[in-house]
């Protein structure tokens, strides 16, 4: 061997033990609680093996076989990267034991500290109950909801009531945030009303994300204020203003819809800058004014109740939605200086329809055109009739009398064409009142608290009284 083979091998030798000292260097002995992503390189009927980086490969025990499903095991196969739990490094037989079920607990735990620092929400289904709250899992570790933080659960229950109300919540999905994470004593509590707002401002922005312009949805009816009605679309609400619950005049949207009640809505503005969602009742229902020609023609004798008196004439009422002028000239053959001379507001007169152009919702009306005799004969008729407040009726518009609290519900109108038109192109749409969830601590014995709970259903808030806008007079008839 000459000098530079010698050299030549010493330096290979030199280089093949530098090679195993740095493998030996960079590997690193599995721990027991370790998490290790390996590649399944076997599997058997009784047995599945994993490559985890170790001298020896990893096999599950038969435990962890166990507690994987039919399913869970028809889906592994050979080549793939599984996370796996080791669970003793090495045993008696220099094997390493690993678990797939193990490490799919502790990533759960890790994902639910994640979820408690970011505040993300949590949805699953009630799975159980105990007597001190709910069951929801979180992946396969089991998340506990104190009756004291499920949203709307009564306080002062007996302990047989407590838990009816318990066993009512499963099967349920329930929206919950994690305040707490205990490994060691495997504790993680969620609470439904920290979560409430979070979930009512998700489903905010998908129901808003969905909803277009003209598209009719279902919601229920959750309050009443003077200026309109909400209604829960399916986690967000949206406004009924008072002018878009029906063609007629309304004083009090009670008269129209009651809380609870299940409606079908028109989409009519929507402002997602705002999360603002405006409705309208009245919509669906056909415009009274669209079907003037159909029920009224000229010089048709009509019943109508005088609604309201101005200096130029009076209004009356012929059915919900219509409305015409009696100007002060068709008052009477004699001069009139103010309308309240002839007619009062609330009395019923038989008229004439003198004038329809349903395109500016018009009718015009007259007294005078009624002869006295035709007028005392009606009057006659009403005084004997059996039912004087449903006389038989002339026209659609006596089929249809105004009822009298109505009546009294007319303000005063000024004479402005437009206004009336206008209130139906615009809507005013109100804050909706805001539910602040509250937080409540919850005790070191969870889940076997005391029974504390939280406080009854509130009723939704109902804004401060404001005034009722009033609908316009329309001009006077020519």
């Amino acid at each position: 061997m000459t000098q530079e083979d010698t050299e030549g091998a010493a330096t290979n030798t030199q280089t093949m033990a530098d090679l195993l000292s740095q493998e030996e260097y960079n590997y690193q002995r599995p721990k027991r609680g370790e998490i290790r992503t390996g590649t399944v390189v076997l599997v058997g009927p009784n047995e599945i093996v994993v490559d985890v980086g170790a001298k020896r490969e990893g096999v599950l025990s038969p435990q962890d076989l166990d507690r994987l499903s039919a399913e869970e095991r028809s889906a592994i196969s050979v080549g793939d990267e599984v996370s796996v739990y080791i669970v003793n490094p090495e045993d008696r037989d220099g094997n390493t034991v690993v678990s797939l079920y193990l490490a799919q607990i502790e990533q759960d735990w890790q994902k639910a500290e994640e979820h408690l620092e970011s505040k993300q929400l949590v949805e699953g289904t009630v799975i159980g109950y105990n007597k001190g709250g709910l069951v929801v899992p979180f992946g396969r570790i089991r998340g506990f909801v104190p009756a004291s933080q499920v949203v709307g659960f009564p306080r002062r229950l007996s302990p047989t009531q407590k838990n009816d109300r318990l066993a009512q919540q499963v099967g349920r999905e329930l929206a919950g945030q994690i305040i707490e994470v205990d490994r060691r004593r495997k504790r993680l509590i969620l609470s439904e009303q920290a979560a409430q707002s979070e979930w009512r401002e998700k489903q905010r922005r998908k129901l808003m994300d969905s909803l277009l312009e003209g598209q009719v949805v279902h919601g229920t009816v959750t309050s009443l204020a003077n200026f309109g009605a909400f209604v829960d679309l399916g986690g967000t609400d949206g406004l009924i203003h008072i002018s878009e619950l029906a063609w007629h005049r309304v004083r009090h949207p009670r008269e129209v819809v009651q809380v609870g009640e299940e409606v079908d809505v028109y989409v009519l503005k929507l402002d997602r800058a705002n999360s603002k969602i405006g409705l309208s009742l009245r919509r669906l229902q056909p415009d009274p004014w669209s079907l003037v020609d159909t029920k009224y023609f000229i010089d048709q004798r009509v019943v109508a109740r005088i609604t309201n008196v101005t200096d130029f004439g009076a209004f009356a009422h012929l059915e919900d939605g219509i409305e015409g002028l009696i100007h002060i000239s068709e008052l009477s053959e004699a001069e009139v200086n103010h309308p309240s001379e002839v007619v009062r507001r609330g009395e019923r007169y038989l008229l004439e329809i003198i004038k329809i152009e349903p395109e500016r919702q018009r009718i015009g009306l007259s007294l005078k055109r009624v002869p006295p005799d035709e007028q005392a004969a009606w009057r006659a008729t009403q005084k004997a009739a059996s039912r004087p407040e449903v006389p038989e009726a002339s026209s659609p518009a006596e089929a249809t009398p105004s009822p009298p609290e109505a009546v009294e519900a007319i303000e005063a109108m000024e004479t402005s064409e437009t206004a009336e038109s206008e209130s139906h192109e615009s809507i005013t749409l109100e804050p909706e009142p805001e539910t602040d969830g509250a937080k409540e601590h919850i005790e070191d014995e969870v889940p076997l608290l005391d029974g504390s709970t939280a406080s009854e259903d509130a009723p939704a808030d109902t804004p401060t009284d404001e005034p009722q806008p009033e609908t316009l007079a329309q001009e006077p008839v020519a």
